[in-house]
């Protein structure tokens, strides 16, 4: 696990851009936390740094927006859906398929139905209004094997502990 703390809206965006530059094709994040928490702004600064010009708005409504960069950012919500089994109905498993990388919020609710491999990122309030605690969990062999890499790419947000 790495912790990070960011200090305002666009240091979680950098901290997101910091950490997609070691984004691959296939790629699977879950961004987890209470509404308002930075969900969207950690979304719309990886998507900015994956070279995305379009605005970047929490899907809530629509479920699912695609968007071009240097890879493809699927970004997903699930935060309406009623029932695991709708996530077969999103298109996950061709999203995860056709190379691009896909960020999902509110993720940790349908953890049953994917894969073994993602990076969990987790957000909490800090002691300010603008603080940011954020935590990342590689989950798998995918995003573990990359664990040095992703301290070193967000050393300026942590305390400079290694990663657990």
């Amino acid at each position: 696990m790495i912790r990070a703390t960011t200090k305002s809206v666009d240091d979680t965006k950098a901290l997101a851009g910091a950490l997609a530059e070691l984004g691959r094709p296939g790629d699977l994040l879950l961004l987890t936390g209470e509404l308002g928490a930075g969900k969207t702004a950690f979304a719309q600064g990886f998507g900015a740094a994956l070279g995305v010009t379009d605005r970047i708005t929490s899907p809530t409504f629509t479920l699912v927006s695609q968007y071009v960069g240097r890879l493809p950012l699927n970004h997903l919500d699930v935060y309406r859906l009623e029932q695991l089994a709708e996530v077969a109905d999103l298109g996950l498993a061709e999203m995860l398929d056709d190379g691009g990388v896909t960020l999902v919020e509110w993720g940790d609710v349908i953890v049953p139905a994917l894969p073994a491999d993602y990076l969990e990122v987790r957000f909490e309030f800090g002691a300010a209004d603008d603080d940011r605690k954020i935590e990342l969990i590689a989950v798998g062999l995918r995003w573990s094997a990359r664990s040095r890499a992703i301290a070193t790419a967000l050393q300026n947000w942590t305390e400079g502990a290694p990663p657990c």
